[in-house]
């Protein structure tokens, strides 16, 4: 049986406030995350993440506050992340409303806490989140290598910190190694995509959805519905997500749904 695809809604939080980039950078106000959360529950998102981008580079707890806040307002499976670097975080956020937590520069730091997280809360509340940037040229060896020969080879690096500070992992390994150690999801966020509204990386996308087994959702670089549409027929994603289409309403959740329904797209209505 094929599971209906989920549409999910990002709230990428700064300083308590709903804010957009391009490429990680370039932040703009985007607006309040409660009432935000409240209006793409209504409007039928299937799922609501949350990420408080600046946590992690700047070494402070995510906003408890602002999580709790917006769980009371919606009734839809909850992710939460930024700044959880210990088993403490993530029981916090989990008792402040979050139904599984996600992180990223933790699981590069310490790639046990994967299995900590999922060896108490359960697989299914495990998400880690990979940032992943384009590299050319230089030494591949031990890479997975894409785009032939020449200037077009190119690899993808796992970016920490909010993009800010790249590890030297290779993407496509580090997804089957995040899977391996109890990750329950992957969200994977091109971060040459991010913010352009061009679509999303389907190369990186569909290398990824190959290489793991679990649930992966789609992130970075959604325009329109028509985006949706073609990472959900060309890589096998579980989930895309989206923030620039709804938060600056060139699109609803509900608008979308119908649009990806009606090209065939099995979705909750």
């Amino acid at each position: 049986m094929t599971l209906a695809k989920r549409i999910i809604p990002c709230l990428d939080v700064d300083s308590g406030r709903v804010v957009k980039g391009v490429h990680f950078a370039d932040v703009k106000d985007a607006g309040d995350p409660v009432e935000l959360a409240k209006k793409y529950t209504e409007q039928g998102a299937d799922e609501l993440v949350f990420l408080d981008i600046t946590a992690s580079q700047q070494g402070r707890d995510i906003m408890k506050n602002v999580v709790k806040k917006v769980a009371t307002v919606i009734d839809i499976p909850f992710t939460v992340g930024g700044g959880i670097k210990k088993l403490e975080d993530a029981r916090e956020i989990l008792l402040s409303g979050a139904d599984k937590v996600s992180i990223n520069t933790a699981a590069v730091k310490n790639p046990e806490l994967i299995t900590q997280l999922m060896d108490i809360f359960g697989k299914q509340c495990v998400v880690v989140a990979i940032d992943a940037k384009r590299r050319y040229g230089g030494n591949m060896e031990g890479r997975t290598v894409f785009g032939g020969r020449g200037k077009d080879r190119h690899w993808f690096e796992v970016m920490i910190y909010g993009g800010k500070e790249g590890t030297g992992l290779d993407a496509i390994q580090w997804a089957q190694k995040v899977e391996s150690l109890g990750a329950g999801e992957i969200l994977l966020t091109s971060i040459d995509a991010d913010g352009t509204e061009n679509g999303y990386d389907i190369e990186l996308t569909k290398a990824i959805c190959s290489a793991a087994t679990v649930p992966v959702i789609a992130s970075g670089g959604c325009g329109s519905a028509k985006h949706m549409l073609d990472v959900f027929e060309k890589a096998d994603v579980d989930a895309a997500l989206a923030a620039s289409i709804f938060h600056y309403e060139k699109s609803t959740v509900d608008k979308v749904k119908k649009y990806l329904k009606r090209k065939g797209v099995k979705i909750r209505i």
